[in-house]
Order: C-alpha cells, then structure tokens, then sequence
C-alpha cells in the first residue's frame, strides 16, 4: 500500500446505512494501522460510531472537518457529502453508488437487474475497490460503554429468554401491524417461559400502545415497554443481552446483526436486492414473495399505493409463531 496519513470517511445517516459501514471502517483500519482515520456523521447517530477502536475523530455535518486528507471515501453521495467534499482538501476520492436506477427500474417496471441481493457492505466496499483492500469473514459492530451495559442489566424482566420485537420503521410500508405483532406475542408467551422486550424511538410509543392494548391480560406482565425510554446505545445493550429477535426492515435490525443474533425478519414493501439483509448473521425472511406491487418503494411509503397493504398483511402470523417458538424450543 502506499503512504496514506489521514482518511475521511463520510456517512451522514441513517442508523442501518451507519451500522453497515462498520465492516468498511475495520477494514481501511487493518489496511492502514498507522493512519488517522475520522468520520462525519449528523450528530444525532454520533453515538453509533463513538466507541469505535478503529476511529481517531468523530465529526459532524453541523461541526465538520477541515485540512487535508489523502482519501476521502464519500459513502453518503448527495449534495451535502459533495458539498462537505469541495470545503476540504484531498489526494483521492471514492464514491458509493447507490445504483438508484436499478433501483427505480425495479420498483416501476418490476425488472430485476440485480442479479444477487448484494449487501450494501460489499457495495461499499467496491467504491474502494481501486485500494486492493482486504475483505473479512466479519460482520457488523457496535461498542458500548459501560453505561449502555449497566442500563441494559437494569432492565427487569424476570429471568428466563428474551425475546426483542423492533416493531417501528419510518415508513408505514415497512411496518408490521401492531396488531399483528400483539398476536405473535400472545402466542409466543402462551408456549414459552420468556419476556418480550419493545425497541423503538419516540415516534413508535403509539404503536406500542397500540400493541400493548391488544394483548390480554395474562400476557401484558411478560412485554416490558422501552420504547421511547432508551437512547440508541443503551437500545443496542439491550438487544445485545436479547436470544433473538422479531423485526421489520429498520436501523435495530443492523444493530442487532452486529451482536450476531438470530433474527426473525419481517419484509414489506423492501426487497433483498436493495442491499439491506442482515449482513453476516442468521436470520429467518418472512415476506411475500410473488406479489406484483412490491417493492412500490426502494425506501418505503407513508401509505399503501394500492390501498390493500397485502405485502405486509399476508405474511401469517402463524408462520411466524412457528419460527420463533421452534428456535427457544432448541435453546
């Protein structure tokens, strides 16, 4: 390799894209150990990439670097990350490419030019590709603090299994019903001796309600409600100390890939050759796969374009209940 000092990688948002580029942060670390290697970030994700051994300083879009870099890895790619890009100076640039047309293609004309569901890890990776820089066996990561930890051993649920359900996602097409996870859940703590755990933000307090609302009796002691009660690292904590996982296509699914837990996946309007599977963790896909409509979105919608929200609605709870029962069953 050459003689490369200091490299900027950039990646504004959002917390799966984030947790995704921790494979590429290890490996430009291991290519060049004595480098400084900085980040920016929007702040409110800084946390993700804090505790990283393999960072020398976290910056942000409000307060970000200045000087002179030998790369620049933009994994961003959008005006602000060009922007940011023309306000410094550097030897060599590499860009992601999104590959937005395939996308589009994809999603209004149903031609699927992907060929593979390649993670967005490895497309990552092929920006920098002209750097012959080495791949791993490895997954995701996160680092906690002893705080996150502490918080997470807090979190009373009795003994036994624990079961995460990251039931939010940003856009209504990546949402499971809440209804339809409080009958997974009913299900669940009706055959086995396990707490559940509800993950999300601020934003999915109502549907925890909701869920929450719609369980029985019996079944509401074994759910402890977090949602909009923890920060990003303490949710990761938590998730770290959970033996699986029910989830939509969302940023605490990639959390807990980097913990390497079995997940329970829930697909709506995305699809695998967008690039968001679980990378490098086992994981169960319950989607539907033949449905003309989908994807109606490469990110997701606010609403169901042909009103009926079939990707989402036929996916049989049953299905699911089997998959997660059968696994604690082998535990």
């Amino acid at each position: 390799m050459d003689d490369v000092r200091r490299i900027l990688v950039i990646r504004f948002s959002s917390i799966g894209d984030i947790v995704l580029t921790t494979p590429v942060l290890r490996r430009l670390r291991a290519a060049y150990p004595e480098a400084v290697i900085d980040f920016c970030i929007k702040s409110p994700f800084a946390s993700l990439v804090e505790g990283s051994p393999y960072l020398n300083t976290v910056y942000t879009s409000d307060a970000p670097p200045r000087g002179r870099y030998d790369l620049v890895v933009d994994l961003q790619n959008n005006l602000r990350s060009r922007s940011l890009v023309q306000s410094i100076s550097y030897h060599e640039l590499y860009r992601y490419h999104k590959k937005n047309w395939k996308k589009l293609l994809l999603v209004r004309t149903g031609l699927n030019l992907f060929g593979t569901a390649e993670s967005v890890v490895d497309r990552y990776m092929a920006a920098i590709e002209g750097r012959q820089i080495a791949g791993d066996d490895k997954g995701c990561e996160l680092w906690l603090s002893d705080n996150d930890r502490n918080f997470a051993a807090s979190v009373d649920c009795g003994g036994g299994r624990r079961l995460a359900v990251c039931f939010g996602a940003n856009h209504l097409t990546k949402r499971y019903p809440p209804k339809k996870f409080a009958s997974i859940i009913e299900a669940v703590l009706s055959e086995l001796r396990l707490s559940v755990l509800l993950l999300g933000g601020t934003e999915d307090v109502g549907q925890a309600d909701e869920i929450i609302a719609a369980l029985s009796v019996a079944a509401v002691p074994g759910v402890v409600n977090l949602a909009g009660k923890t920060s990003l690292t303490e949710s990761a904590a938590v998730l770290e100390r959970c033996d699986a996982v029910l989830t939509n296509d969302t940023g605490l699914m990639h959390m807990a890939s980097a913990f390497g837990k079995q997940l329970f996946v829930l697909f709506g309007s995305s699809v695998g050759e967008f690039g968001f599977l679980p990378y490098r963790t086992p994981y169960c896909m319950f989607e539907i796969v033949d449905l003309a409509c989908r994807p109606c979105s490469h990110i997701g919608k606010d609403h169901c374009p042909k009103g009926h929200f079939k990707c989402m609605m036929d996916i049989p709870e049953h299905a699911v209940i089997e998959k997660i029962t059968d696994y604690f069953k082998k535990l």
